[in-house]
């Protein structure tokens, strides 16, 4: 493992964020308006014991919540980017980083299949130690037909990209830019990740603790690639496992 630890050559063609870090993307009011959807949809997910459901005619509630979380998730993403946009920067100067080559990319990959290694023991873990089952929670949400393997897939990529540069990305730097701390911004992003996951009720800690190794990977990497990597393969495998395994 140690010879993946070599960092990604910066790319000329993103413009990097490091000599304006800590400056806030956006005002106070913007990311407001970020962490509303994203609070409704924890409120509302919590209600409805699964992922929040907007209840799309002609659909289960499963597709109904894929489909659901994937357009409030790309919507957020959008307001990023027209945050981002009027200060003349692009998406890929917050995601950072570019894979240079196939090496390049194997050693990101590498890397977010060991933070999955670490990552899922210390969550579960922690789920165990709080005394939560969230079984019946993960049992409503997870596909049963080969459609819903494929739209949750489809929801894997959204959570992958957009979550990790949400959180990760805009509100990590939003909250180091206000606060004056890198390792503040981080540990906030970490607590707004878990939750806004409520519909794992007291589990949201064990989530909060996920957002934080996810943010130490980014941070360190200088780059949100690895845990996008490793954030789209983790829900992946775990919704192909459980509709294999059914």
């Amino acid at each position: 493992m140690a010879a993946t630890l070599t960092a990604i050559e910066p790319s000329q063609d993103f413009s990097q964020p490091a000599d304006t870090a800590s400056n806030p993307i956006a005002p106070w009011w913007h990311t407001v308006l970020v962490l509303l959807p994203i609070a409704i949809m924890s409120v509302a997910g919590a209600y409805q014991h699964g992922l929040p459901n907007a209840n799309l005619p002609g659909m289960s509630s499963r597709l109904s919540g894929y489909f659901t979380v994937i357009a409030v998730e790309w919507f957020v993403v959008w307001m990023i980017w027209l945050a981002l946009k009027r200060r003349g920067l692009s998406i890929g100067s917050l995601v950072s980083g570019r894979w240079q080559s196939l090496k390049s990319f194997f050693r990101d990959l590498g890397l977010s299949i060991g933070l999955i290694v670490v990552a899922v023991p210390v969550a579960s873990g922690l789920i165990h130690l709080l005394g939560v089952h969230t079984n019946s929670t993960l049992a409503t949400i997870v596909p049963k037909t080969a459609f819903e393997l494929v739209a949750w897939l489809g929801l894997s990529v959204t959570g992958g990209f957009c979550e990790e540069l949400i959180f990760r990305g805009y509100l990590t730097r939003q909250f180091g830019a206000w606060t004056g701390s890198r390792a503040f911004g981080l540990i906030l992003q970490g607590v707004a990740f878990g939750l806004g996951h409520g519909y794992y009720g007291k589990a949201m800690l064990a989530i909060m603790v996920h957002g934080w190794l996810l943010g130490l990977l980014a941070s360190w990497r200088k780059s949100l690639r690895p845990g996008m990597l490793a954030h789209g393969l983790q829900d992946a495998l775990g919704g192909v496992a459980a509709f294999f395994a059914r």
